[in-house]
Order: structure tokens, then sequence, then C-alpha cells
């Protein structure tokens, strides 16, 4: 196979759409990716990349892609860019499509299908765009990146870190932000707090130690201290400029004529840039312990999800500058989580830059705009010339 075989880009599309990826915490719905990644490679080494297929540890039908074109002038070189997205897409609603969200139809002006803008549409715009290259054009090397479970542990960029792969400076991430370039967003941290009293009869509270009783002082206490919060971290670049702490849920006793044992409450805390997720679960523990010990119950914190740091790329960076004179609209914030904060602990300055619309992921009817495509193809292929092709030459 070569380049001129590769399949067009609607049809490359229609085939990561068919070919399930869905990844979710419930096992009932989730499935393996490995579809997806053995379409990818086998474009990708027909555009003359080389590949590796990451299995992830402990899930065999679960991988990451890494591919890269061209390589770094000298070893210790930090250059060139990475594409970067997940493949993987949240469950659906079935029978509330108005076509087979597993089939590519086009209406409207769209293509609708699951992961259609979230996110597996970016994959065939990106390489669309790199047919224009030949490893000889790069001065610095360019890299494509696909990965597992963004929509639920993080599992495959996290393995990502762990191999130390891709090395690059620039990066680009292509979630759907209707082409508008995004510097920043939130982190997230979700957490079950659970305390344990001890049972009896409703007529005498000395027979027992009520875990609602002290969940309502943790209630109380967690209320302050997103205050607190409010007051200690804010970027007005933000919409929501200030973190938020919501209780989310809670569940405790089974009957009004007992003493409630356990009382768990769910919460969910949007990280602001500066906030790091371990750090807030000590802060979390520091004010939450003493209030159990006050009221004799058991105290048991545990991470519901794994969490993600805030990313903020700096505002001079070369690729934001990039991107916004390329858009000729400036990088922005959004509410969603991304895997640009890994991909800034690799030591890449990162974007979050996509043809797909936020407001249409994650539910019946997801498309992509035809309009997007073109652009979008432009766009990258200008990126790549930015930073993989006219560089200086190399000194000798």
């Amino acid at each position: 196979m070569s380049r001129n075989s590769l399949p067009p880009l609607t049809r490359q599309l229609a085939e990561l759409v068919a070919a399930p990826s869905v990844s979710s915490t419930d096992p009932r719905h989730d499935t393996g990716n490995l579809g997806v990644v053995e379409l990818l490679d086998g474009w990708l080494r027909d555009l003359g990349f080389r590949t590796e297929i990451q299995l992830l540890p402990g899930a065999p039908h679960k991988a990451n892609l890494v591919a890269v074109l061209g390589a770094a002038r000298d070893d210790s070189a930090r250059e060139g860019l990475v594409l970067a997205g997940h493949i993987d897409t949240v469950p659906f609603d079935a029978g509330r499509w108005s076509s087979d969200p597993f089939t590519l139809t086009e209406r409207d002006g769209a293509l609708y299908g699951l992961g259609s803008a979230d996110m597996k549409g970016f994959f065939p715009l990106v390489i669309e765009a790199l047919r224009a290259f030949e490893e000889r054009d790069l001065n610095a090397p360019l890299w494509v990146v696909a990965t597992a479970d963004e929509e639920s542990t993080m599992a495959g960029v996290k393995a990502l870190v762990s191999s130390g792969k891709p090395r690059a400076r620039h990066a680009v991430i292509g979630e759907p932000t209707n082409l508008r370039p995004v510097r920043a967003h939130k982190g997230i941290l979700m957490e079950s707090i659970r305390l344990s009293g001890r049972s009896g009869h409703s007529s005498d509270p000395s027979l027992g130690v009520n875990a609602l009783d002290a969940m309502h002082a943790v209630m109380g206490e967690l209320m302050r201290w997103r205050e607190d919060l409010k007051t200690r971290f804010r970027d007005d670049g933000f919409a929501v400029p200030h973190p938020t702490l919501n209780l989310g849920c809670i569940h405790g006793g089974d009957s009004p004529n007992r003493i409630c044992a356990l009382c768990e409450l769910h919460i969910d805390l949007r990280l602001m840039p500066g906030m790091l997720p371990d750090a807030m679960r000590e802060e979390i523990d520091r004010l939450i312990r003493p209030l159990a010990e006050r009221h004799r119950v058991g105290l048991e914190i545990v991470p519901l999800y794994d969490g993600t740091g805030a990313l903020a790329t700096p505002a001079d960076a070369p690729i934001v500058r990039a991107v916004e004179a390329l858009t000729g609209q400036p990088a922005g914030s959004v509410a969603f989580c991304t895997e640009g904060p890994f991909l800034a602990e690799l030591g890449m300055e990162t974007v979050i830059l996509g043809p797909g619309d936020i407001a249409v992921a994650h539910q019946p009817d997801e498309h992509l705009r035809l309009d997007r495509i073109a652009p979008t193809v432009d766009l990258l292929r200008q990126l790549v010339r930015r930073f993989c092709v006219d560089l200086p030459a190399p000194a000798v």
C-alpha cells in the first residue's frame, strides 16, 4: 500500500465510526478500540510514518497509537509538532438517533455518526493534511498520537506519559472547539466521602452513632471551603472565574426509625490553574477528618476519578501565537477537560483546536459540519509547515 491508495477522507471517517470504541466505567458499555487503532496504523504507515501500538497495561483489548515522521536534528532537541486526540467515544442512547450511530450519514450539510465531532473526525482531516508532506520535507519530527479511554479513566494518556512519548515541543489536541483556539481549561476532581457510624433504634440516640448527622457537619464545612477557594483562586479568562465545588449526590440510611449507620457523599471539584489534585485532596482530608473524629464516625475518602489538572499554556507560547494568527481569534478557555495537562507533563506547549462542536458531543445525532473540513485541513498543513518544515537549517 502507498499514500496513493489511501481511502478518501469521508470513507476513512465512515470506517472509524463503524469500528466501536466506547469507553465507560460501566463494563456493560465498555468495548475495546483495536479496530480503530489498526485502521489508523495502516493509513499512517501508508504515509511513511513509523508506528507503535501501545497496549494498555491490564487491558489487551485497548491501545494507543504513536506515529512519527522525521526525526529531531539532534538527540537533545525538543522540537516538532504533535497532532493528538482520543479515539474512544462515550456510550450512545439506543433508539434516540435519527440514523445508525455506527453508520456515517451525510445530511443537512453535516456528517452524522458516533465520534464524528468528539473526536474520531479529527483524524481523517489530519491524514488529509499530511498527504502534502514527505519525510524529506521535514526538518523536525511530526507526530500523530491516538489515545484510549479519555472519556473514562485517562488510562491511555497516562500510559503515554509513562512511555515518555512523544517527544516534541508543540502539540495540538483536536477536541471540538469550533476551530477556536483554546490554551486553558479547568481540571477536575471527583471524590466519594464515606462516613460510617452505628445503627440503633431511633427512639434513643445513645444507642447508635448517626452518620447523617456527621455528614451534615461535613457538608457545612465543604460549603465554607468552597467560598474560601473562590477568594484564593481566580482567573477572569474563564466564564466561571473561580473553582466550583458541587455536592452532587448523597446516600444514607435505610429507614426513618433506624439511626443511620452509613452515609456517602459524592463531590465534583473543578480546578483552576495552580490547583493541584493531590494538594486539594490533602486539604479535603484536613478539613473533614477532625469532624469525623468529633462525631465518632469512620471516614473514607475515595477517588471516583484520579483527577486531571488544569491546563494553562502561556499566552506567548509559539503554538498559541501561531494558532491565533491562523484563525484570527484569540486563544481562550473552556470548561471541559482534555488530555492537555498530560502532554504538558511530557514537556509540550499545548493548544486545543478542533473542527467539532462541543454542543453536539455526547448526545444523539452527533455530527461534524462539512464546511469545517477544508479550513481544518488547511490550518493543519500550515501548522506542519510552521513547526516541522520551515525551520532554519541545522548548524554543521
